[in-house]
């Protein structure tokens, strides 16, 4: 059975703590009363030690202040501060790229190396042919097939299954 008290002096001293204490928290909603306008020592307790500031509370400080509701909280924003923090020094020491330029400038570099391989084949054509005493045309066919076919292998192992059009299609 619960212990109850209409008092918030009693409940107060039964809980360990100042009645100005008491009547703050529950000003500020951290507890509340019965519906029938008593304290619920336990449920009280519990409801304080929960919400305390382990620092300033001498609840939460006798309760396993790393277990509390509000302590998890505390751990959780300096663990988000320290973060910012790091990302804030990275970006300073430029340690980061912006995603979306690094992918425009590698699909600037690697659309020139397509190109420049794609033009290969009609540059040079003529030379080979002339050493091997081929046909310059035949050669020059024959050369654009094997580099096309590069492109599509080195594009397939870029891009298996097609990840470039989801990611076009999000």
């Amino acid at each position: 059975m619960p212990e109850l008290t209409p008092s918030t002096r009693e409940a107060a001293r039964r809980i360990g703590i100042s009645e100005t204490a008491l009547r703050k928290a529950e000003g500020s909603g951290r507890i509340a009363r019965e519906s029938d306008g008593q304290w619920d020592i336990d449920k009280t307790r519990r409801r304080l030690v929960e919400t305390a500031d382990p620092h300033r509370s001498p609840l939460a400080a006798g309760a396993g202040t790393e277990g509390t509701p509000y302590a998890r909280l505390k751990v959780a924003q300096l663990a988000l501060k320290v973060e910012a923090q790091r990302l804030a020094l990275d970006e300073n020491k430029r340690r980061l790229l912006d995603v979306a330029e690094a992918n425009a400038t590698i699909d600037e570099i690697a659309g020139a190396m397509r190109d420049a391989l794609l033009n290969w084949p009609a540059r040079v054509s003529g030379l080979i042919a002339a050493e091997l005493n081929v046909d310059p045309h035949l050669l020059q066919t024959i050369l654009q097939q094997h580099v096309a076919d590069l492109l599509t292998e080195a594009a397939d192992r870029f891009d298996p299954s097609g990840l470039g059009d989801r990611a076009a299609n999000p």
